[in-house]
């Protein structure tokens, strides 16, 4: 159990800094090149793959890959939704619904095996 919720954290850390990373390069383009957010965002980017190599260890590719960059997809979406009021189309939250129960599925499949 204890492994598990290492397992969860580990994604859940590697998924919010690539977050992170992804909104501060937003921000920071289209500025100067040396600007803090994109130093920020390269930062938050290059630790949240370090997190991800932690949970490539730890579980298999084709599990651990869908399962980031599905989470991250979700949680990018909604800080350009809240944080950067980007306008989000309802067939965009239809498709990340979708995913997110797609992404139920693999999880799910990984917990009973």
């Amino acid at each position: 159990m204890i492994a598990q919720l290492f397992f969860a954290l580990l994604i859940l850390i590697s998924v919010g800094l690539n977050t992170l990373g992804q909104t501060l390069l937003k921000l920071g383009a289209g500025q100067n090149p040396l600007n803090l957010y994109l130093l920020a965002g390269i930062a938050a980017y290059g630790l949240s793959t370090i997190f991800y190599v932690l949970v490539l260890g730890k579980i298999n590719l084709s599990i651990a890959y869908p399962l980031v960059i599905g989470l991250t997809l979700v949680a990018t979406t909604l800080c350009g939704a809240i944080l950067l009021r980007e306008k989000i189309l309802t067939l965009h939250w239809v498709g990340l619904g979708l995913m997110l129960s797609g992404l139920s599925a693999i999880a799910l499949a990984k917990a009973s095996s």
